[in-house]
């Protein structure tokens, strides 16, 4: 409870009343950058939502492995921890924890310094699932942030760059996928 009280949370009307004061209005070119900003956001997401379905996972069960791998300073995470990054309740988590526990992805081992402490740990196998859709995710990842509008406003990309790293990144995604070019 204590991580999701430090949460950010939606904005009142008062902080709405006082942003309203205190900065300028938005103009159509405002509304523009983040509309294709939430586009590209929710393209990233549908893809990343099809290529985990696609490995046989769901969309949690791959940020739970994702965020055992990418804990800060260490190979594993305790249940409470991955629950805060993950922005989940703790009971939630640890029902996620015991299905990818029972689908051989992750296992419990009480923690180096504290044996009071379960560590949650990827297995070879969640290793490996993993190491397959992050390579895919980076590549999905590198389409949606240069694809982005602002950058081809600004001048940063033309329509045969843009298309050339499309090529590329579509390439790189087969290949993490294990298809031929």
């Amino acid at each position: 409870r204590a991580a999701l009280a430090d949460a950010p949370t939606a904005p009142s009307t008062a902080d709405a009343d006082m942003t309203r004061r205190s900065t300028p209005p938005l103009k159509k070119s405002d509304f523009e950058v983040l509309s294709e900003f939430r586009h590209q956001l929710r393209r990233f997401l549908h893809f990343s939502e099809q290529a985990v379905q696609a490995e046989g996972i769901t969309p949690l069960q791959y940020l739970l492995l994702l965020h055992i791998k990418g804990f800060p300073g260490r190979e594993w995470a305790t249940v409470g921890e991955l629950a805060e990054r993950m922005v989940s309740v703790h009971h939630g988590t640890v029902a996620l924890v015991n299905r990818c526990e029972a689908l051989g992805r992750v296992r419990r081992e009480p923690a180096p310094e504290d044996k009071r402490q379960v560590g949650i740990h990827l297995t070879e196998q969640g290793e490996i699932v993993l190491a397959r859709l992050a390579a895919l995710h980076r590549a999905g990842f590198k389409v949606a942030v240069v694809t982005n509008q602002s950058g081809v406003g600004r001048g940063l990309y033309d329509g045969a760059a843009l298309a050339k790293i499309h090529r590329h990144m579509r390439a790189s995604e087969r290949a993490a996928r294990g298809e031929r070019a």
